[in-house]
């Protein structure tokens, strides 16, 4: 059996993983370490992809069945799937996503499904255009997205919603942050220059920066030795606009896995003390490694930002950066998975712990501080009207909230959403 055909079939598992099973894409997409790097570059694409248009292609599928509602397997249901994403959302020769993923049926176990494979795959070859033409007027169909989500979008958004709802299907851009305490935006592009790195586009002095190509990390100059960091252009926002001045304590609350901590110590050097909380203690460990690699430390605790009496040592903080967990619907090109996994009872629940978050952090802050809540989320929800409730249950807020909305696709951006919060002198 071809290995071509095994990526493939691998690829349907973590599908059927994602989809059929209700697992994250990150926890499903495990790779055979003897796998070459074509191979798991073929497999993560073909996951990824599957699953970004799963909804859709899913659609199709339901089309292309001789029987409407028949009962298949989920992992050939999965294979379908990845076979006719080949066909309409990569440029695989239509020859070689046939054949190989018909024989990733008997990879699969499942060698009696590959006339049902092969015959699935043909018939979109020959009727996809009509077909897509059908089930394309069904807009959260076409965008492959949850009708719910459609809906929160339009209702929030409005004529943005359409944009947004194509930059979620888009590969994610590979935007990367210069460390300025070891180098330059200038000089850093210069280093990438010389290695052959094309730049698209940058930001904040050449401190962001969007490669014209993603790839691996071990081929950035200096990744290793911390000269550099893989964030979004909208992440970086956060530090920034958090704008820490030397001797200031600063608390970064749920904080894994620590890029905005990276980014806070390298801007401002001069700081009293950075603490990062996190209720995760594996979590944590992610923080420690990239402090590590990029040469600085931080005070790291394992804790519930929403309940400070277990880890608050009663001195206040001057800045707080607030990232709280969220829908993450504002990042659905960089998982996909999103769109699968998310319902909207989740956004309800989530806004109720972001408003705990945030009284909970708002006690913690020195009168005259600044806190800056920041999230994923392309949702009101959690994003304004979150704000919103909190400055209605009388926190003294200096003057209204300066806020950022970003829609995905922004500039090159992922969506995110911040909020400036002043707490008034003599609280």
């Amino acid at each position: 059996m071809s290995r071509s055909a095994a990526a493939r079939a691998d690829a349907a598992k973590i599908v059927a993983d994602v989809a059929l099973r209700g697992r994250s894409l990150d926890t499903a997409l495990v790779i055979d370490s003897r796998a070459t790097k074509q191979e798991r570059g073929l497999i993560r694409a073909l996951s990824y992809d599957s699953i970004r248009w799963y909804l859709r292609l899913d659609a199709m599928l339901d089309r292309l069945l001789a029987r409407p509602g028949q009962k298949i397997d989920p992992d050939v249901r999965a294979l379908a799937i990845v076979g006719l994403c080949q066909l309409l959302y990569t440029e695989i020769p239509e020859h070689a996503a046939v054949t190989e993923t018909v024989e990733a049926a008997r990879h699969l176990g499942h060698p009696r499904a590959a006339g049902f494979v092969n015959a699935v795959l043909r018939r979109c070859q020959r009727e996809h255009a009509q077909l897509g033409e059908q089930i394309d007027r069904d807009v959260a169909v076409r965008t492959a997205h949850p009708r719910w989500l459609v809906d929160a979008l339009n209702a929030d958004w409005g004529e943005q919603a359409e944009a947004i709802l194509a930059a979620n299907n888009q590969r994610p851009p590979f935007w990367i942050r210069v460390n300025r305490r070891r180098t330059t935006g200038q000089q850093y592009r210069e280093r990438l220059a010389a290695s052959g790195i094309a730049v698209a586009d940058s930001m904040h002095d050449d401190e962001a920066l969007l490669l014209a190509d993603a790839l691996d990390v071990a081929d950035l100059p200096g990744f290793a030795a911390g000269d550099v960091s893989i964030q979004d252009a909208a992440a970086q926002l956060g530090a920034r606009l958090l704008a820490p001045r030397p001797g200031d304590r600063v608390l970064d609350a749920c904080a894994a896995p620590g890029g905005k901590t990276g980014h806070l110590l390298e801007l401002q050097p001069e700081l009293a003390e950075l603490v990062a909380v996190d209720v995760s203690p594996e979590r944590l460990t992610r923080i420690a490694d990239n402090l590590r690699r990029l040469g600085l430390s931080a005070t790291l605790v394992a804790g519930d930002a929403g309940e400070p009496t277990g880890w608050w040592d009663g001195r206040p903080f001057e800045r707080i950066l607030l990232d709280v967990p969220c829908s993450a619907t504002g990042v659905i090109r960089r998982h996909p998975d999103i769109k699968l996994l998310r319902r909207p009872e989740d956004v309800a629940a989530l806004a109720t712990k972001q408003l705990q978050l945030l009284r909970a952090a708002w006690a913690l802050l020195a009168p005259g501080g600044r806190l800056v809540y920041a999230s994923c989320s392309a949702l009101q929800a959690e994003t304004v009207r979150v704000v919103e409730a909190f400055e209605a249950t009388g926190a003294k807020v200096r003057e209204a909230a300066a806020a950022v909305r970003i829609a995905a696709g922004t500039a090159g951006m992922d969506g995110f959403y911040y909020a400036c919060l002043e707490k008034t002198e003599g609280q």
